[in-house]
């Protein structure tokens, strides 16, 4: 049992890496098989994030055939969940969702902001792919005015402004609400925040890949005895098909979790919630499944003929200025 105040509850969910001891939800001091065998695959989870999300981050920044206002988005994207797996596995794996739910502290507080944070971050940024997607498939004459480099760094500020505001504001509510009724925290977290936050982004995503689903599928007709102007058009639609699949997987990881229930066993929520995490990881992978580009970077990174180009490149411009000189 756990003590609360004047109350008495009962705690039947027990995490496998923690412990009940003087009402107080620690750290076991004997870890089981379980517990060392799934903090292990937690680690390999967030190796695999951050150097899956690195490729893709120095692809972008260093191949310059690959600075488009697309692939910005994709880079912003790719940020977002590298500091998942550097900031909110570490904090999750050390502060668990079930010993934060029996034995809230400062540093869940703060685990839960990082999380929000760049979760909202994420579906923002994923918001903005599809509004870049709109215009490039559904209004292609206008694109290159609607959505230049100005736009989507605006889009971008955007994105990682808002996100730092939801993650901070929800950081300094709980510090301040900590003795406060929970029924207005249970409204917030349960129902307002899931629908700002999740739901109707979705559904306005979701409205705009439809419409460019219908739209593609018209541009298919007319182009399908036309070369000129085809394969501009063919390599829209497939970067729209690989942004919709990662948009897919998003609500595969995500959807599960919002649509649980408070009478849902504490492991299952947090099976779900490592789930959500997860899919920082596979965006990076989607990327080389679809993108040629992204395969071809990676095998020069794997190689290290990119570190050779550098250091080419370096010497280049030192032989330069020594000339000059």
């Amino acid at each position: 049992v756990r003590l609360k105040g004047k109350k008495t509850d009962v705690v039947t969910d027990i995490h496998p890496c923690y412990e009940i001891d003087n009402f107080k939800y620690i750290w076991t001091s004997s870890p089981s098989i379980i517990c060392v065998v799934l903090y292990i695959f937690l680690a390999i989870l967030s190796i695999v994030t951050i150097c899956g999300n690195l490729l893709v981050i120095i692809s972008i920044i260093y191949f310059k055939q690959l600075h488009t206002p697309t692939n910005y988005l994709i880079l912003s994207l790719a940020v977002a969940d590298l500091l998942v797996g550097v900031i909110v596995f570490p904090f999750s794996m050390a502060f668990s969702l079930s010993s934060c739910l029996y034995h809230e502290d400062l540093f869940c507080k703060i685990r839960d902001g990082f999380d929000i944070s760049l979760s909202t971050c994420s579906i923002l940024n994923l918001c903005c792919i599809s509004i870049d997607r709109y215009y490039a498939v559904c209004q292609p004459l206008i694109y290159r005015t609607k959505i230049n480099d100005h736009v989507v760094v605006t889009m971008i500020l955007v994105s990682w402004g808002v996100s730092a505001i939801v993650g901070i504001g929800v950081v300094i509510y709980r510090l301040r609400n900590e003795k406060c009724e929970k029924s207005f925290d249970d409204i917030m977290a349960n129902t307002v925040g899931p629908v700002l936050s999740f739901y109707l982004p979705v559904i306005i995503m979701l409205c705009i890949y439809f419409k460019i689903f219908v739209v593609a599928l018209k541009q298919v007709r007319s182009i399908q005895n036309t070369k000129s102007g085809g394969t501009s058009s063919k390599m829209e639609r497939k970067a729209t098909k690989t942004l919709a699949v990662v948009l897919g997987v998003f609500l595969v990881c995500w959807t599960p979790f919002f649509l649980t229930k408070n009478t849902t066993p504490v492991p299952v929520i947090e099976a779900l919630n490592w789930l959500t995490l997860s899919n920082s990881m596979l965006n990076p992978f989607i990327y080389a499944f679809f993108y040629s580009w992204f395969r071809s970077a990676f095998r020069m990174l794997i190689s290290g003929k990119i570190f050779q180009e550098i250091r080419l490149n370096l010497s280049h411009i030192y032989a330069c200025t020594t000339l000059s000189n």
